[in-house]
């Protein structure tokens, strides 16, 4: 089997963190003001990226109209959206990661063909049970529903009144 070494940042990516208040708005999954913005104000400091000063100090805009008018969700809510220039650079960061990950993949599948192709055949049959115990579970509970489902309409008392011409 040959030596693969794994690049410090995959190591760093698999080790577990403590948990972060959820309070925070997620731009792709990760928080925004805890995990973004600081890491863009790094990136700015040491000149891999410019992003305006705006961006980083108000990275929350109330989204508009092309007129220029205030955007409201159906319940009356005013729309909240990221900061294009913000956004743009967070949708290249996670580009690149999957990128990353895809090489990382691909140079292990070169190095130990073998040893991957092991780790996938063991991963799917010891996956199997589970997929065959959910698809027994789903079509079991699919057909209780459908039973519940016909008993209620069953008991619901029919509407004999028959309609009247107004």
């Amino acid at each position: 089997m040959p030596d693969v070494k794994t690049p410090q940042y995959i190591m760093d990516l698999l080790r577990p963190m403590s948990q972060q208040s959820n309070a925070d708005r997620r731009v792709w999954s990760i928080p925004l003001q805890t995990v973004w913005v600081p890491f863009f104000t790094a990136t700015n400091v040491v000149g891999q990226t410019r992003l305006a000063d705006e961006s980083l100090g108000a990275p929350l805009r109330l989204a508009k109209d092309k007129d220029g008018a205030v955007r409201f969700t159906k319940q009356g809510r005013p729309v909240i959206s990221v900061a294009k220039e913000l956004s743009t650079n967070v949708r290249m960061v996670r580009e690149n990661f999957q990128a990353g990950l895809v090489a990382f993949t691909s140079h292990v599948r070169k190095a130990n063909a073998e040893g991957y192709k092991s780790q996938v055949e063991r991963a799917l049959a010891a996956g199997q049970p589970i997929v065959e115990s959910d698809g027994k579970a789903l079509v079991e509970a699919i057909s209780e529903r459908e039973e519940a489902e016909a008993k209620a309409s069953a008991r619901a008392p029919q509407d004999t009144r028959e309609p009247v011409a107004a």
